[in-house]
């Protein structure tokens, strides 16, 4: 069987516009066929459609960039291991997946098209598969972890830390999903707000969501002693080892999370590199982590913090979009830019960055990753957190 990725990405163009009927036959047919899957999924399916067309948006528009795809999948892969999949899983799928793109491209399925979806896919589920058994020869599929400290930031927010039952293995800037016994099966990402620490512990800036089920259950009904479930570290947003480069690092909101992890990872190398870290926030009250910001940059010469309001007149500090304010802040031109927080700051930002001279290689952001890499006008958002067959 042979692969044609023009032909992929043309008839993916082609269903995307009927995505959500699409992907509610493609979850209707599969359950149909393998009802024993159902359970592996929460009740709610609303988020697992969306999910399921990011997962396939980023893996048609990679198939020419093998190497950033193989990167893509075998994270899905070890992921995938939580949820219990197994290599039969991976066949059930594409049946329904090629059964759902022949359903919605009508006259327009050819059988090239056909071999070139299944070509693709077997090339997908071999990746996945192969990454998960090579996994779980050093890893487990979840790890159990003891909420050892809740701290409210305001109303709708809590700073939530965790002592895992085993070593987590993570790099600063990564991420890991969270599931809570209160809503078995549902997984939501979460970044670790802290460099790797002697004592495991690991922290997270948690915001209560409008119908976010587990972000509501981590700021309003989770306490002390309390158990969750930590899936593995994924990501890419993380230091260079060799880097020397100066950083600027612009967060918004609870995008701050793993900014400050990588300013704790360049405390604990010894502070070689010069650190801007620019945190915007709508009101001063927004700012729930800018009393120990300002208690670092004290200690450490080589940090510098800038908050920004946008919406709050009484603020007597630096008012504007945290990407209209750089140009004022400096030359930026010669660092390394990590940028987080809600996708439209950050298109913004990494728009502005480039229009002062940084390369889009120095600009670094997990939703950002692999659409450099792939030129690909199509993807958008969060799409590390979304994988083929099962929730995050």
């Amino acid at each position: 069987m042979s692969l044609n990725p023009r032909l992929v990405k043309e008839s993916f163009a082609l269903l995307e516009p009927d995505s959500p009927r699409a992907a509610a036959y493609f979850y209707g047919r599969l359950f149909a066929e393998h009802p024993e899957l159902r359970a592996l999924f929460p009740p709610s399916m609303d988020v697992q459609r969306n999910r399921l067309f990011t997962a396939l948006t980023t893996i048609v528009w990679s198939l020419d960039s093998p190497d950033a795809l193989t990167t893509y999948l075998s994270e899905l892969g070890r992921d995938h291991r939580k949820f219990g999949v197994s290599e039969a899983h991976y066949a059930a799928v594409g049946g329904a997946l090629l059964a759902t793109v022949r359903k919605f491209l009508g006259e327009r399925w050819t059988p090239e098209i056909e071999e070139s979806w299944a070509t693709a896919y077997g090339i997908a589920s071999e990746i996945m598969h192969g990454a998960a058994v090579a996994d779980a020869l050093i890893a487990p599929p979840w790890w159990i972890g003891e909420v050892v400290g809740h701290e409210r930031r305001g109303g709708d927010l809590a700073v939530v830390t965790v002592r895992p039952a085993q070593p987590l293995p993570y790099e600063a800037g990564q991420h890991v999903s969270l599931q809570v016994s209160r809503w078995p099966r549902m997984w939501r990402p979460f970044s670790i707000a802290n460099a790797p620490r002697a004592d495991g512990r690991v922290s997270f800036h948690v915001r209560s969501l409008s119908g976010g089920w587990v972000s509501s259950a981590l700021v309003r009904h989770t306490e002390v002693g309390h158990s969750v479930l930590l899936g593995p570290a994924m990501g890419a947003m993380t230091l260079a080892r060799d880097g020397d480069r100066d950083l600027l690092c612009v967060a918004g909101g609870t995008g701050l999370a793993p900014l400050k992890a990588i300013v704790e990872q360049v405390a604990a190398e010894g502070g070689r590199r010069r650190v801007h870290l620019v945190v915007g926030a709508r009101h001063r009250d927004d700012l729930y982590d800018l009393p120990d910001l300002l208690r670092l940059a004290a200690e450490q010469p080589w940090l510098r913090v800038v908050p920004v309001v946008s919406e709050d007149p009484s603020y007597d500090g630096l008012h504007g979009r945290v990407a209209e304010v750089l140009a004022d802040l400096g030359d930026f031109s010669e660092r390394e830019a990590y940028v987080s927080g809600p996708a439209e700051m950050v298109a913004d930002t990494v728009g502005r960055l480039g229009a002062l001279g940084l390369p889009p290689e120095r600009v670094h952001h997990d939703a950002l990753h692999l659409e450099r890499r792939v030129s690909c006008p199509h993807l958008s958002g969060y799409i590390g957190a979304g994988p083929l067959l099962t929730p995050p």
